[in-house]
C-alpha cells in the first residue's frame, strides 16, 4: 500500500524546546558520560562570563552528588553578579534567550541555549525541576526557584519561588538533577575544571566528586580579565540576508545614515563611495531597498577599501595569563621548560576578527614515549571532545615537528614528546563544526594562524634543547680549564722543585671569557643552587646578572645582581633555594646586561621584554572528605 499522506489538521508548529527535547544530541547530550560533563560545562561557562563582564575575580564551586547508581545532582555555585529575580525564569527556562546573541563581541556563550538545555536534559531524564538561588548586591535577600521548562510553549514552568536569607554579597547556585555516568580521565569533569583554571588563573575552583574527594585550584593572580567591548556589525562579516534584515528593520531615514550608524568602519566618506559604486540613492529609505539593490550593496562592500574591525571586541588571555595558568595547573608535572607564550596579531575571517595565542610546557615528568598533549580552547572554553575534527589538531598534525626535536613518523600526525601544547583561538564568530561547539571548523585562515603560533613554540623548544647542550659543553670546558691547568702547574712545579705559581692569570689568558656556572645539591629544605661568576679576562668588568629558575619557588636574595669592578681572575658567587619537588632540575637560565656578549659564556643577553616576576607553582590538592 502507498504511504498515507498527512492531512492539514495533522501539521502543527513545534517550539524550539520541543525540537531540542527530541534532538538533545545536537547540543552534546548524546551519552550518559558526556551529559553530566555538558551540564557542568554550560553552567561553568556562564559563571565565568558573568564574572568577567562585571570585573569580579571568580570563585567557582562544583559538586557532583550521587543519588543512586544512575542519578546525580550537579551543583555549580559562583560569586558572580547574580540575576534579577524577574529574569530568572527567562534565563533558565527559555531557550534562545540571552544577552549575547545580537552582540558583536567575544564571549564564551552566545546562543542562550546551553544552561537551559542542561535544565531541559535534567527534566527529561528525571522528571524533576532544577533549583536556582541567586542574589544581587543591591538586593536585601536572595531568591530561590524550583523550575522546569514548558516545552510546548518554550517558557519556564515555575514550581516554587520564595525569598531567602543568603550570607553572600552576590552570587548564583544552580542544582540540576540528571541521569548520567561519572567518569574520570582526559574527557572528565575534573579535567574540564583544570583546563578552565589554565585559561582563568585569576579564578579559584573547588570541586567535589561523587566519591567524596575534593580538588582545589587556587588563583595565582589578582589581575582581572580584559572584557570585550561590543561593536557594530562589520560589513564584510554579513551575508545577504543579514543586510536585508537590517535594512528592513532600520529606523534610519535614509540609506546614507543607515550605513554610517549601523555598520562598523563606515564613515561619511566611505558611505558616499559605497553608494556611488552601487548606484543607490543616498536619500532612499533602507526599508525600500530592493533585493537587487541589497546585492549591489554587498558587492560594493567588497569593492570599497574598508578598515578591518576594531580589536577591542576581543578578549585575549595574554602572555602573563597563559604563563601563570600553565604553571599553576601543570606544575605538578615539574616541566623543565615553559615556552614564551605566542600571541598572534588580529586577523579577519569573513569580516569577523579573530586571533590565536599559544603556549607550551616541555620536559620534567611528562612522558616522552606518548603523543604530546594538546589542550584546545575556543573563546576561553576548553574543547575536550572531537579533537580529530578540529582545526587546531589539523594544524599540529600537518606540521613537521622533527626539526624541533620531537619524534614524528613521516613528519605528519600529532608528534611524540614530553610536552603539553596550549592553543587558544578567540573571535566574535568562531566557526564550530556543530551546535555543541566541541571543535573548530577547518577554516584555512584559522589553520594558518595556528600554524604560525606552533612554529614559534617549536623554535622555542629547539632553542631550549640547544641551551641545554651548550650549558653542558660550557660546564665541561669550565671543568677542564679549572682541573687540567692547575694539575699541569702542580706537576711542573714538583718536577722543577719550585713552588706552585699563581695560575689564575694564565687561565685568564687562555680562556679570555667570563664564565657563569652553577652547582646544586638537594637539602631538606629544597634544592640549593650556587651560582658562580668568574672573570677569566684580562681586565676588570662591571655587569648586571639575572637568574630565571625554570620552576619552583625561590627563597633567599633577589635573583638579580649588580656586579662592579670584578678584577681579572676574580669570582662572584651567591646561592638561592628552590622549594617544592624538582626531580629533574634542568638548570637555571642566566641573563646579563652591560658586557659584550662575545665575552661571556653560560648566560645570554637579557631580552627586552623579560620579567623577573616569579610565579608560585600551585599543586592541585586532593583530600578525602
Amino acid at each position: 500500500m502507498p504511504p498515507r499522506k498527512a492531512t492539514i489538521s495533522e501539521f502543527r508548529e513545534a517550539s524550539i524546546s520541543e525540537f531540542f527535547e527530541k534532538n538533545r544530541h545536537i547540543l552534546g547530550f548524546d551519552s550518559p558520560q558526556k551529559s553530566l560533563f555538558m551540564i557542568v560545562k554550560e553552567a561553568l561557562d556562564n559563571s565565568l562570563d558573568a564574572c568577567e563582564e562585571h570585573g569580579i575575580l571568580p570563585e567557582i564551586r562544583v559538586s557532583i552528588d550521587k543519588i543512586d547508581s544512575e542519578e546525580f545532582t550537579v551543583s555549580i555555585e559562583d560569586n558572580g553578579p547574580g540575576i534579577e529575580r524577574r529574569q530568572v525564569p527567562n534565563v533558565f527556562g527559555k531557550l534562545l534567550y540571552g544577552s549575547r546573541f545580537h552582540s558583536f563581541k567575544q564571549s564564551r556563550g552566545q546562543q542562550g541555549i546551553g544552561i537551559t538545555a542542561a535544565i531541559l536534559y535534567g527534566q527529561i531524564t528525571t522528571a524533576r525541576p532544577s533549583f536556582i538561588k541567586t542574589k544581587r548586591k543591591e538586593d536585601d535577600v536572595a531568591y530561590e526557584f524550583h523550575l522546569g521548562i514548558n516545552v510546548k510553549e518554550n517558557r519556564a514552568d515555575i514550581h516554587s519561588e520564595k525569598p531567602a536569607i543568603w550570607d553572600v554579597q552576590h552570587g548564583t547556585i544552580i542544582q540540576i538533577p540528571a541521569m548520567g555516568k561519572y567518569q574520570v580521565g582526559k574527557q572528565s569533569i575534573l579535567e574540564y575544571v583544570r583546563e578552565c583554571a589554565v585559561a582563568n588563573p585569576n579564578a579559584s575552583f573547588r570541586m567535589s566528586d561523587p566519591d567524596g574527594k575534593t580538588y582545589e585550584i587556587s588563583r595565582v593572580t589578582e589581575a582581572l580579565s580584559k572584557p570585550a567591548v561590543a561593536i557594530k556589525p562589520h560589513p564584510l562579516g554579513l551575508e545577504l540576508g543579514d543586510i536585508n534584515s537590517m535594512a528592513k528593520n532600520s529606523s534610519a531615514p535614509d540609506v546614507a545614515k543607515f550605513l554610517r550608524e549601523e555598520f562598523n568602519r563606515i564613515s561619511e566618506k566611505v558611505a558616499e563611495e559605497i553608494l556611488s559604486h552601487c548606484g543607490v540613492s543616498p536619500a532612499k529609505k533602507p526599508s525600500d531597498l530592493s533585493l537587487q539593490e541589497i546585492k549591489k550593496l554587498k558587492e560594493a562592500f567588497l569593492a570599497v577599501k574598508l578598515m578591518p574591525p576594531p580589536t577591542d571586541c576581543l578578549s585575549p588571555l595574554g602572555s602573563e595569563f597563559i604563563k601563570k595558568g600553565l604553571k599553576s595547573v601543570y606544575g605538578d608535572n615539574h616541566p623543565s621548560h615553559y615556552g614564551k607564550p605566542v600571541v598572534r596579531p588580529i586577523s579577519v575571517y569573513n569580516g569577523n576578527p579573530f586571533s590565536v595565542e599559544a603556549g607550551i610546557v616541555y620536559g620534567g615528568d611528562l612522558p616522552s614515549d606518548q603523543p604530546v598533549r594538546v589542550v584546545r580552547f575556543a573563546n576561553k572554553v576548553p574543547l575536550l571532545y572531537q579533537p580529530g575534527a578540529c582545526a587546531i589538531t589539523k594544524a599540529i598534525s600537518e606540521m613537521d615537528w622533527r626539526q624541533y626535536g620531537f619524534d614524528q613518523k613521516g613528519g605528519q600526525g600529532v608528534p611524540f614528546g614530553p610536552a603539553i601544547i596550549f592553543v587558544h583561538v578567540y573571535g566574535i564568530r568562531i566557526p564550530f563544526t556543530s551546535e555543541s561547539k566541541e571543535a573548530i571548523a577547518n577554516v584555512q585562515a584559522i589553520v594558518d594562524e595556528v600554524s604560525l603560533c606552533l612554529r614559534s613554540l617549536g623554535r622555542g623548544v629547539k632553542s631550549f634543547l640547544g641551551k641545554k647542550d651548550r650549558r653542558a659543553k660550557i660546564y665541561e670546558k669550565f671543568r677542564l680549564v679549572n682541573t687540567l691547568i692547575p694539575e699541569i702547574g702542580r706537576k711542573a712545579a714538583h718536577i722543577l722543585g719550585e713552588e706552585v705559581p699563581d695560575l689564575e692569570p694564565v687561565i685568564s689568558k687562555i680562556a679570555n671569557v667570563v664564565f657563569v656556572t652553577e652547582e646544586f645539591n638537594k637539602t631538606e629544605q629544597g634544592l640549593k643552587v650556587e651560582m658562580r661568576l668568574i672573570n677569566y679576562t684580562r681586565r676588570s668588568i662591571s655587569m648586571n646578572l639575572v637568574a630565571d629558575p625554570p620552576t619552583g619557588d625561590y627563597d633567599g636574595p633577589e635573583l638579580k645582581w649588580e656586579i662592579k669592578d670584578l678584577e681579572p681572575a676574580g669570582e662572584f658567587r651567591d646561592s638561592f633555594l628552590l622549594t617544592g619537588p624538582i626531580p629533574d632540575y634542568p638548570g637555571t637560565n642566566y641573563y646579563f646586561t652591560g658586557i659584550d656578549p662575545v665575552r661571556i659564556q653560560g648566560a645570554e643577553l637579557l631580552p627586552a621584554d623579560f620579567s623577573t616576576e616569579t610565579v608560585s607553582v600551585v599543586e592541585t590538592q586532593e583530600e578525602e572528605q
